[in-house]
């Protein structure tokens, strides 16, 4: 097993914009602690956005995980051109000559996937606990821990997005194509569930059951949307007359089907390379 990362992290290390990719992923992650420093003054109104209880725990589990997944597209790149690139340089052939089996192949490609997240993860949690005791009104050890389940959402999101990215670079052998395919695959759900929640079940919530399913609605459902969970915002929303009845929790439903997806990914990924003729 470390034999199989260690191959993928050299082949993506030796690859200039691989590098520069990951290198810019994990820079610009780190670059959420600059929120901290956001002020805005209106004469004698002064915002100061850390003030307004971002990074307390344990809603900071919340906020940078979401914020966090917002940049997985700088590794999507790199893990389509990982694959692009066992196309074009014949590495791919190369491996398989040299021994390595096709199951071994995928393997070694879902691996990194795991890392990739696992590194992510570890990187947000270590983050956010700096930025929680610098600026959090509550630091007990009970509600520092409580929430932890968002981390949870944020591995599996990330690891499940990166798997569809790996079937996709097999699927298509180019990286802008298969990007633009995700692209596609995006609007393409959303369409969908435009229809089903305006068209054909407007009155009820049978839209919402079906669409849950989706692959990338499934990853969106795991972490919802953390702003309107603030306080100064549910303040305006009540000013105005909009009462908030969001659910903010992490649903292990939403984690199994990403996980069952994943699982397809990796799988058809196996069995696209399995039936091909390299």
């Amino acid at each position: 097993m470390n034999r199989l990362i260690s191959i993928e992290l050299q082949k993506i290390w030796k690859n200039k914009a691989s590098r520069v990719l990951t290198l810019t992923y994990f820079i610009l992650l780190s670059f959420i602690a600059l929120i901290a420093s956001i002020k805005f003054d209106f004469g004698v109104v002064k915002i100061h956005v850390a003030d307004m209880g971002i990074f307390n725990f344990p809603f900071i589990w919340h906020f940078n995980t979401y914020i966090a997944a917002w940049l997985k597209l700088f590794l999507a790149i790199v893990i389509v051109s990982m694959m692009a690139n066992e196309y074009s340089y014949g590495t791919l052939k190369q491996n398989l000559i040299d021994g390595l089996s096709k199951k071994e192949f995928i393997l070694s490609k879902f691996l990194t996937v795991v890392l990739f997240a696992l590194c992510s993860t570890v990187f947000v949690f270590v983050m956010s606990l700096i930025l929680g005791f610098s600026f959090s009104s509550y630091t007990e050890l009970d509600v520092v821990f409580m929430d932890m389940d968002y981390l949870l959402a944020f591995f599996v999101k990330l690891m499940g997005f990166f798997s569809f990215c790996l079937f996709l670079g097999i699927f298509v052998k180019r990286s802008a194509f298969a990007l633009g395919f995700l692209l596609v695959w995006s609007i393409l759900e959303g369409i969908l569930k435009g229809l089903l929640i305006f068209q054909v079940f407007p009155n009820s919530n049978k839209a919402h059951y079906i669409t849950q399913f989706f692959p990338l609605e499934a990853m969106s459902n795991l972490i919802i949307e953390p702003f309107s969970r603030l306080s100064v915002i549910k303040a305006l929303g009540n000013q105005i007359g909009i009462e908030n009845t969001k659910d903010y929790d992490v649903h292990y439903l939403s984690v199994f089907i990403v996980l069952v997806w994943t699982f397809l990914f990796v799988y058809f990924s196996y069995k696209l390379l399995k039936n091909r003729d390299l």
